[in-house]
């Protein structure tokens, strides 16, 4: 069947999820944290990097169609976080699917989610994300909202560098994505890939780490909200760069790759 547009505003059932101690720091294993960061990988003192947020709010995605799940890619991610995220909690997450966009060449569908505390109903995570299915468009829908988004005419306040690891995938995978396009190379080559691809967020993630530690002096509890536009897949085993300017507690940043490739784009941050 084609894509259900009858599931734009209708929300979903609720579903819980919860975390432990080992699952937040196994994630900051997976998006490059180590013996630098050892409140974020040990149980001393254990604090949760803020980009755990886009895990603990996820929820499954409703059902948008007939089509091979290897043309489905993910487009963006933000997310706005109430309160710092505790090392093993859990939440009650809602999501909606907020449109279905006519890109001509595929379809953006767009989500957002809704994660309150199960106990008291504080609104604790609010994601939005969207994924862009190739081949679903040329519907004559309307092409969305666009977004302005654009650098300040100065050079970057700070430029963060940022190795990944040959196995990155394999290890970030075990947080919950098991998406065979990150671990099998016959499914990434119907991908049109030559080898499988880092998760996009894990990119996201290894971006994340460069701003609390060069923007919010590593607190989490700073970091109030993050967004950007995956543009271009990411190899494990390559290196990326986050341009990083800062504007009071507003920041926009881009993640590159050694050949100047953008991998993340139209990156903003909100940082007290």
């Amino acid at each position: 069947m084609p894509l259900d547009h009858s599931l734009v505003g209708v929300e979903g059932p609720a579903q819980e999820r919860t975390w432990t101690a080992k699952d937040t720091m196994l994630y900051a294993l997976g998006v490059g944290a180590g013996t630098a960061e050892l409140e974020f990988t040990t149980e001393r003192g254990q604090r949760v990097l803020p980009t755990f947020a886009v895990l603990a709010a996820q929820a499954p995605r409703p059902q948008l169609g007939d089509f091979d799940p290897a043309l489905l890619l993910h487009a963006e991610q933000g997310f706005e976080l109430h309160r710092e995220l505790p090392p093993a909690g859990g939440v009650r997450t809602r999501s909606t699917v907020t449109g279905i966009y006519d890109k001509g060449s595929g379809a953006l569908v767009t989500i957002e989610s809704r994660a309150v505390d199960p106990d008291s109903g504080e609104l604790m995570i609010v994601t939005r994300s969207s994924v862009f299915i190739r081949g679903e468009g040329g519907f004559g829908g309307d092409r969305g909202p666009r977004d302005p988004w654009s650098p300040p005419d100065r050079a970057p306040d700070h430029r963060v560098t940022c190795s990944t690891r040959p196995e990155q995938a394999l290890l970030y995978r075990l947080s919950g994505d098991l998406n065979p396009l990150h671990s099998d190379p016959e499914f990434a080559a119907r991908a049109g890939f030559d080898r499988p691809i880092l998760h996009g967020l894990c990119t996201y993630g290894v971006a994340g780490r460069a701003l609390l530690h060069t923007v919010a002096g590593s607190d989490p509890g700073r970091f109030k909200a993050m967004s950007g536009r995956f543009s271009s897949p990411v190899f494990p085993g390559e290196t990326l760069t986050v341009s990083i300017w800062v504007d009071g507690d507003e920041v926009l940043f881009r993640t590159t790759k050694d050949d100047g490739t953008v991998a993340l784009d139209h990156g903003r941050a909100t940082i007290t």
